[in-house]
C-alpha cells in the first residue's frame, strides 16, 4: 500500500476537487495524509479552531485519519491583503521555501509515494491556491516524491459562464477570467472514476458547516448538493481530474 499526501490551501478544498479520490485511496487501503496550509480564517474569529475541527470531521468522512496544519492564516481573495493575525503569517507572505520544507519534512516522515498539489492556475486563481501550486512543486522536488496536481477541465466553466453571460448573469470579463482557470482538457493526464464515493464526498462537504452557513449562491448550491441523492450528482462529481507534470497521455489510476 502507498502513502499519499494531499496538500490543500484551506479546509473544504480537500473535498471539492479531490474528495472522491481521497476516499477511493483510503478505501483501497492506502495511507492518506491530509495537509492544509491555512486555517481558512481571514479575520479574527470567536471560534478560531472551528474550521480545523470541521476539516477533521470531513477527513473522517472521507476515511482519512491523519490531518496536519502548516500553521498559516488564510490570505483572502479580495483586492486587499489584510495584516497578519497575532501569532500567524498569511500564506502568501510566507513565500515558498519555508512552507515547502514543512511539506517536504512530512513527505519524508511518512515515506510518501505521491503528493497531490494544485494546478498552475491555482484552480480558479485564488492567491493561496497559486501559493500551494508553487509550494507543492518545491516540496516534491526537495523530497524526491512524485507529484500530481488537482484540476478540472477548463472548458466546463467557460461554457457555463458563456451561457450565463448571454443571460446577463455574469459579465464578459467573468468569461475572460474563466478562460484562465484550471487546465485545458487535452492536457489532463488522469481521470479518476469516483462514482462510488460521491456519498462520502457529500458527507465531507456537510462537515464544513462554516461554509454552508454563509449567505450567497455558492453556499446555497453546496447545501443543495449535500441533500441530493448521490446518483443525481454523477454527471458533476463522478470523475475527478489531475495533471502530472512531465507526463503525457490519459490515465485512469493514480497508483
Amino acid at each position: 500500500m502507498a502513502s499519499v499526501v494531499a496538500l490543500n490551501a484551506h479546509p473544504d478544498d480537500e473535498t471539492i476537487l479531490e474528495g472522491g479520490t481521497l476516499a477511493a485511496l483510503a478505501a483501497a487501503g492506502h495511507r492518506v495524509i491530509l495537509v492544509v496550509a491555512t486555517d481558512g480564517l481571514v479575520h479574527d474569529e470567536p471560534e478560531p479552531r472551528r474550521r480545523l475541527d470541521e476539516l477533521e470531521a470531513a477527513a473522517a468522512a472521507l476515511g482519512v485519519d491523519d490531518v496536519r496544519w502548516l500553521g498559516y492564516a488564510d490570505s483572502g481573495h479580495g483586492a486587499e491583503l489584510y495584516p497578519d493575525p497575532p501569532g500567524r503569517v498569511r500564506l502568501v507572505r510566507a513565500g515558498v521555501d519555508q512552507p515547502a520544507e514543512q511539506v517536504a519534512e512530512i513527505l519524508r516522515e511518512v515515506a510518501a509515494d505521491l503528493l497531490i498539489g494544485y494546478d498552475a492556475a491555482g484552480g480558479y486563481g485564488h492567491r493561496d491556491h497559486l501559493a500551494v501550486h508553487a509550494i507543492g512543486q518545491r516540496a516534491a522536488e526537495l523530497a524526491g516524491v512524485r507529484l500530481v496536481e488537482a484540476t478540472a477541465p477548463r472548458e466546463v466553466p467557460v461554457r457555463l459562464f458563456t451561457v450565463a453571460s448571454r443571460l446577463h448573469l455574469v459579465s464578459a470579463s467573468d468569461v475572460g477570467r474563466a478562460r484562465t482557470w484550471f487546465t485545458p482538457s487535452a492536457r489532463i493526464t488522469h481521470r479518476i472514476d469516483v462514482r462510488g464515493h460521491i456519498a462520502a464526498k457529500q458527507r465531507a462537504l456537510a462537515a464544513h458547516r462554516t461554509e454552508l452557513e454563509k449567505p450567497g449562491p455558492v453556499a446555497r448550491i453546496q447545501r443543495l448538493i449535500v441533500r441530493l441523492p448521490p446518483r443525481l450528482l454523477v454527471p458533476l462529481f463522478g470523475t475527478e481530474f489531475f495533471i502530472e507534470p512531465g507526463v503525457a497521455g490519459r490515465h485512469r489510476r493514480l497508483l
